[in-house]
């Protein structure tokens, strides 16, 4: 499956939507977006309801980002509406390392 990463400026947030299968091959481009969209200070949402299968070297790319973001005291959330998905994060115990919402909107918003 194929991979496809946009981003936006949206509500003071920079949104990073990921549509298509996150795996060994298509974590680095991943990455490379994630990377590009932490800044200095800034909140940013990865948008991750058109992914349907992660695997552990994406996982390991959100950590990653996850950490760059914290260090440059960013504020860094998940948006995963698919039952599938979020049950990988609750069984890998990152549900608690993020901050993840049901919808982009409710990353948005300032709570």
């Amino acid at each position: 499956m194929s991979l496809s990463v946009s981003t936006e400026e949206k509500d003071d947030a920079t949104v990073v939507h990921v549509d298509g299968d996150l795996d060994v091959y298509t974590a680095p481009r991943l990455k490379e977006a994630l990377e590009e969209a932490v800044t200095e200070g800034g909140r940013l949402v990865i948008d991750l309801s058109g992914v349907q299968f992660i695997d552990s070297t994406a996982l390991g790319v959100l950590v990653g980002a996850l950490q760059l973001s914290e260090s440059k005291d960013g504020d860094f959330r998940l948006v995963i509406g698919d039952p599938f998905l979020l049950k990988i994060f609750r069984i890998t115990g990152f549900d608690g390392m993020f901050s993840i919402r049901p919808r982009l909107e409710d990353a948005l918003s300032g709570d």
